[in-house]
């Protein structure tokens, strides 16, 4: 199915993974219109927007998925026919200590969406629209060492209250489009890696533990094994779905780079002794630690059908990628120390007056 986005509306826009997107698709589509949706919660930055703030063809809304009247607002206001829907709780961690969160936003928020989605696209009239949701490989499980990669066809079996989320707003998802005739995709990728991405997580965390002579902390033995994807490879395999993907499908967005946790500090390790070396070794810094309640050994993504259908394919291997990822943070130190020390909030001071609305970057 051909269709061409013209108003795109991306929740979780100022988060990792959305503002990768939003940067991208800009970049290749500058006469398309995008307006972003993000309740700036503690992972979404308005930084991660700042280069493209005064493009004409972007507006941000600070606001949440869960608020339908304003979801329906903007589709009709904007004239939106293409929902990207990153917005999510994604930390594992995190939905271990607080599941209620993940259950919230993750599942009421996607209904939300689809909610207002219906009425506007299709109970007053069918138009043009697409309904893109962006999930995650952790729906399927966990993978033995010599098992078969995680296939569109796989069963569900997630282990995390992270991962269940996800696959119930999967299953959400799936339901409008078979019983009300919503146009949906649906993209399960795999781990992903980049600019922008917030210092918890493993990569980002051990470069800045590098940079500061910190700890760098492996759950267990390290051994766990994940398939990582560079986040620009990501954005033009869901550029493919928007694009040319069949509605009501599934696609599984990989990058074929399946590493343990152990060879990947390992490596930025390496990487990091040439960048700093008054750090080095940086392999001294290595610390096991009590490993993750319940943590996956293993997730690898099957991309055969992307990339049989779509003609995707990753543009990096995983060297490549993480020496992109590696070179972004050690010029953009103001950006991750911001997040750190809490200054970005002092940035969102300077920078916008209306703290409580953020109205004066919203362009309706």
């Amino acid at each position: 199915m051909n269709f061409q986005p013209k108003h795109l509306l991306v929740t979780g826009g100022a988060g990792f993974i959305g503002s990768n997107f939003v940067h991208y698709w800009l970049q290749e589509y500058p006469d398309s219109q995008v307006t972003v949706l993000d309740a700036l919660t503690y992972a979404g930055n308005l930084q991660n927007l700042e280069t493209i703030q005064k493009n004409n063809a972007y507006s941000f809304v600070h606001g949440d998925i869960l608020d339908t009247a304003l979801v329906e607002k903007l589709l009709h206001d904007a004239c939106i026919d293409t929902i990207v829907h990153f917005a999510a709780e994604s930390h594992v961690d995190r939905s271990i200590h607080g599941p209620d969160a993940f259950l919230k936003t993750n599942i009421e928020g996607t209904h939300s969406l689809l909610k207002a989605a219906k009425k506007i696209w299709l109970d007053t009239g069918k138009t043009p629209h697409r309904f893109h949701h962006v999930s995650t490989d952790e729906v399927y499980g966990t993978l033995t060492p010599d098992a078969p990669a995680f296939t569109e066809q796989h069963q569900y079996l997630p282990n995390s209250p992270y991962a269940a989320s996800k696959a119930s707003s999967d299953h959400i998802v799936r339901s409008y489009h078979h019983t009300y005739g919503l146009n949906t995709t649906i993209s399960n990728c795999s781990n992903n890696y980049g600019p922008y991405h917030f210092p918890e997580k493993l990569i980002p965390l051990i470069i800045v533990n590098c940079l500061e002579g910190k700890p760098l902390p492996i759950y267990g033995d390290g051994k766990q094994i994940r398939d990582w994807l560079y986040v620009e490879d990501h954005c033009r395999g869901i550029e493919r779905i928007l694009l040319n993907g069949r509605v009501g499908e599934v696609y599984n967005i990989g990058g074929n780079n399946e590493w343990t946790n152990i060879d990947i500090v390992t490596l930025i390790c390496e990487q990091m002794d040439q960048h700093h070396p008054q750090g080095a070794p940086h392999t001294q810094l290595i610390t096991h630690v009590t490993d993750r309640l319940g943590h996956d050994r293993r997730y690898a993504i099957d991309a055969t059908k992307i990339m049989g259908e779509l003609g995707y394919k990753p543009a990096e291997s995983f060297k490549t990628g993480i020496r992109k990822t590696i070179q972004w943070y050690l010029d953009n130190e103001v950006w991750w120390r911001g997040i750190l020390d809490g200054s970005y909030k002092e940035w969102i001071d300077k920078n916008y007056s209306d703290k409580k609305t953020l109205s004066s970057i919203t362009r309706f």
